[in-house]
């Protein structure tokens, strides 16, 4: 088994870092707690934002148009959480068993966002938010308001907040399954503290998975893009030419440049609908770890102890499956070759987290597998995916 575990495996289940500035607590300012930041009215102005202008990519001025277009569009995002921290004296550690008392510490983060609807609902990063005590939202007009977290989703790195307003300014969402590599792409956000800065760049490519960056996520393929992102870019929007919105900024890899990456717009702006309709999410899963065969994987597997031998080159192989799971409470075994799930043909790993995706949590789904050199249909009721505690 040691020699199998060498080969890339890929797990229907994995918790994303991302690029929101926060001050970890050993460096956070003892502060009192502040009073809660007032809600300010919005001046009077009709309940839907104008409709948005479309942006003329033939300008060698389009980046500038398109912040215009929407850049009152995207807010800086304060979070605040209070935690509790034992208060260190060396002398009444010695004299009292090292009994001391604890103190509040305020530790602070920033990140970015974007408005959606025009009586304020607005998409960040979960990783902005999640934890937090007190959200509060500043438009680059200056105005501040107190923001209510309406949903998270660790899985996916999105969340909802909404502050009460009307007439807002919106960004428009986008397309992201026909992106391009060379396309244009600009991010508008908060980096580093530096409210409302614009970077420029191309995408540079798509589909990227967990496996391919080192990012640990679940249920995301990023977009990959070299215009600038640095911390404090999380949750602000990457844009292509014509200002719409084509993913969600959410993370770097740490060391490297011209290494950023967002979540498509059509993936989280499911996950949006979800949490602004029920608080949360709907993320069926099996419980399976899978490979996808090769004839090299195919040699590993029939050497080694797995107690289990494979008779095919291709398709997806089931290495493991979880305890208490609804792959092993509904039969599914290891060895076992996926080939169909509800009826659409299966190929790539990719696919069986796309198709499981789309069902719904406790709907049976026929899990069409190949076994021993038999084909037989195998009913599954996917489960919600057990979300991981925050590291």
């Amino acid at each position: 088994m040691n020699r199998l575990l060498k080969h890339p495996v890929f797990c229907l289940a994995l918790l994303l870092t991302g690029c929101g500035v926060t001050l970890p607590p050993e460096q956070a300012t003892t502060v009192t707690p502040e009073p809660a930041i007032a809600t300010q009215a919005a001046p009077t102005q009709p309940a839907t934002a104008p409709a948005q202008p479309t942006v003329r990519t033939d300008n060698p001025d389009y980046v500038a148009q398109v912040v215009k277009q929407v850049g009152d569009a995207v807010v800086r995002i304060n979070a605040s959480r209070t935690i509790q921290q034992e208060a260190q004296n060396p002398l009444r550690d010695r004299f009292f068993g090292g009994e001391s008392p604890s103190r509040e510490r305020v530790q602070r983060g920033t990140g970015s966002g974007f408005i959606i609807t025009s009586d304020g609902q607005v998409v960040t990063n979960a990783h902005v938010v999640a934890g937090a005590d007190r959200v509060n939202v500043v438009l680059r007009d200056g105005r501040r308001f107190a923001g209510e977290v309406v949903g998270v989703d660790r899985i996916t790195d999105t969340a909802v907040i909404k502050i009460k307003s009307t007439g807002l300014p919106t960004v428009k969402l986008g397309n992201s399954d026909n992106l391009q590599p060379g396309q244009a792409a600009i991010a508008i956000g908060n980096p580093l503290g530096l409210d409302n800065t614009v970077t420029q760049g191309i995408i540079s490519a798509t589909g990227r998975s967990s496996s391919d960056v080192g990012i640990p996520a679940e249920r995301v393929e990023f977009i990959q893009t070299d215009a600038a992102i640095n911390p404090g870019n999380s949750g602000g929007p990457l844009l292509n030419s014509a200002g719409e919105v084509i993913g969600m900024n959410t993370a770097i890899i740490q060391g490297a440049q011209g290494l950023g990456f967002a979540i498509p717009v059509n993936r989280f702006r499911q996950i949006v609908e979800q949490l602004i309709t029920k608080g949360t999410a709907n993320h069926p899963y099996l419980g399976v770890q899978m490979a996808e065969l090769s004839p090299e994987l195919r040699s590993q597997i029939n050497q080694s102890n797995t107690g289990f031998k494979v008779n095919k080159d291709t398709g997806v192989i089931i290495i493991a499956i979880a305890q208490n799971s609804p792959a092993a409470r509904g039969g599914l075994r290891p060895g076992d070759v996926i080939e169909a799930i509800g009826g659409t043909a299966i190929q790539t790993s990719r696919q069986v987290q796309q198709e499981i995706e789309k069902t719904t949590v406790g709907d049976t789904v026929q899990v069409t597998i190949n076994r021993n050199g038999r084909s037989q249909a195998i009913a599954i009721r996917p489960e919600q995916l057990p979300e991981k505690e925050p590291s």
